[in-house]
C-alpha cells in the first residue's frame, strides 16, 4: 500500500465493495522455500470478514496448507502511467496511478465435500453479471466429467482480519491539474483501462 494518506482515505465499504465487484486477486503466502503466489476468483460474504475461493489440487499453496496460514490477497483496479506533460504546470515528474486493495487474514482448506456447493455459488454470481444469457450451472455437464473435474480442485476460506486500500488518483494535486491529467489518461493509448481510470480520477476529491 501506498504510504501517502491522501491516497488512503477509502472507507471500508468502499474498499470491500470494490474487491467483491472484482471479484478476483493473486493469492499469496509464505512457503517453506519463499513466496507463494496464485492467480484466483474469490467469493467475498456480506459483511466483508471471510472470503471463499478454491485452488487446483496441484497447486503449491493448496499442498502447503496443511494448517490454517497467514495470507493476502491483492486486488487490482484500473491502472495507468501518467505523463509529467499532462499536468501542464512545471516540475513535474512521472508517476502511476492505480487502485488497489489488500485483503489479510488466515487461509484453510474446506472439506472437499464442500467444494460443490462453492461452485456452484461461484458460478452463479459470476453469471448473474451476464443476463439476459441463461446462467450456466453444473447441471450441463455429464457426471463423469463433472467427478473428474471437481476431484481436481480443493475449496478454501480465508478469514478476513484486515482490509488496506490504495486509490492514487493524483488526490495530491490541485484540482484543475488532476482533471487536466485525467482527461490526457482518458484519450491515451495506454490500454482498457484508461477510461475507467480517468472517471475515477474525475470523481470529487476525498479530502
Amino acid at each position: 500500500m501506498h504510504p501517502n494518506p491522501i491516497f488512503r482515505r477509502a472507507e471500508r465499504d468502499q474498499n470491500l465493495g470494490f474487491a467483491r465487484e472484482r471479484g478476483f486477486g493473486i493469492l499469496s503466502i509464505n512457503g517453506q522455500d519463499g513466496p507463494l503466489l496464485a492467480h484466483v476468483p474469490f467469493l467475498l460474504n456480506a459483511s466483508g470478514d471471510s472470503l471463499d475461493l478454491h485452488l487446483v489440487r496441484s497447486n503449491p499453496i493448496a499442498r502447503a496448507l496443511d494448517a490454517p496460514t497467514q495470507a493476502v490477497i491483492a486486488v487490482s483496479g484500473p491502472d495507468s502511467y501518467v505523463s509529467p506533460d499532462w499536468y501542464g504546470v512545471d516540475d513535474q515528474v512521472p508517476t502511476w496511478n492505480y487502485v488497489a486493495v489488500h485483503l489479510r487474514g488466515t487461509l484453510e482448506l474446506l472439506p472437499q465435500e464442500d467444494m460443490r456447493e462453492m461452485l456452484d455459488r461461484q458460478s452463479a454470481h459470476f453469471e448473474e453479471a451476464l443476463q439476459p444469457k441463461t446462467p450456466w450451472t453444473a447441471s450441463k455437464m455429464t457426471p463423469d466429467a463433472l467427478d473428474r473435474m471437481m476431484r481436481q480442485i480443493v475449496p478454501a476460506r480465508m478469514q478476513v482480519s484486515s482490509i488496506d486500500g490504495t486509490w492514487k488518483l493524483n488526490q495530491n494535486k490541485p484540482d484543475e491539474v488532476r482533471l487536466r491529467a485525467a482527461q490526457s489518461v482518458k484519450s491515451s493509448a495506454l490500454g482498457s483501462d484508461t477510461a475507467l481510470l480517468s472517471a475515477l480520477m474525475l470523481a470529487p476529491r476525498q479530502d
